[in-house]
């Protein structure tokens, strides 16, 4: 039987949720920005060091807060099944301290308000526009240590716009939802041809 892994991606507004995801698909940017209205749920299959696993990643719309009970959750379409979540992609621009702030409160409030049954879905921090490294408001550094050390969570940086670490992303994704963890280097992930909204990757 695959295993199904559910990922929702989260962050303000214009920090590129959706570039990254549709990188990592369909290797397709473009300079276009359309505000995400609505959740949108991709699902490609992954093959991971030999297992097949079938993803379900969230496209999440921005949300004003992380659902803090069922009755939100479920109320609103945009929230739905956030809170037992097998992981979370925080995404902000690393040119905009504002998109860092929102994505400080979104896993504040994650910690905070998920399902007590579930066990400790794993967070990656993620900084995307790379390309634009001059305008960056905060080293690198600086934020990594932040991240690991005080908020216990993975951090990565990357650029969808030119598809810098995005397959990184989500090899580190995959090994921290499946082993809490990856310390195997050598992990392997290739990218077959994709239909549309279905897309099966070997990682």
């Amino acid at each position: 039987m695959v295993e199904t892994l559910t990922v929702a991606v989260l962050g303000a507004p214009r920090v590129g949720k959706t570039a990254i995801i549709r990188q990592f698909l369909y290797h397709d940017f473009t300079e276009d920005y359309r505000p995400t209205e609505c959740r949108y749920t991709y699902r490609p299959s992954v093959i991971f060091n030999g297992n097949m696993y079938d993803m379900k990643v969230m496209d999440v719309p921005y949300l004003t807060a992380f659902p803090a009970n069922s009755a939100q959750e479920w109320s609103d379409l945009k929230s739905r099944g956030l809170r037992n979540t097998d992981a979370y992609v925080l995404v902000y621009d690393i040119c905009s301290p504002e998109s860092f702030e929102y994505v400080k409160m979104i896993r504040q409030q994650i910690q905070e308000n998920r399902t007590s049954s579930a066990n400790e879905a794993p967070i990656i921090v993620v900084g995307n526009k790379r390309d634009q490294q001059r305008q960056r408001f905060m080293s690198r550094r600086a934020l990594s240590v932040l991240v690991k050390k005080s908020w216990k969570c993975g951090y990565m940086e990357c650029s969808a716009k030119y598809n810098w670490h995005i397959m990184l992303l989500f090899k580190e994704l995959l090994c921290s939802a499946l082993a809490r963890g990856c310390k195997n280097n050598h992990s392997t992930m290739r990218l077959q041809g994709a239909l549309h909204r279905n897309r099966c990757s070997v990682m």
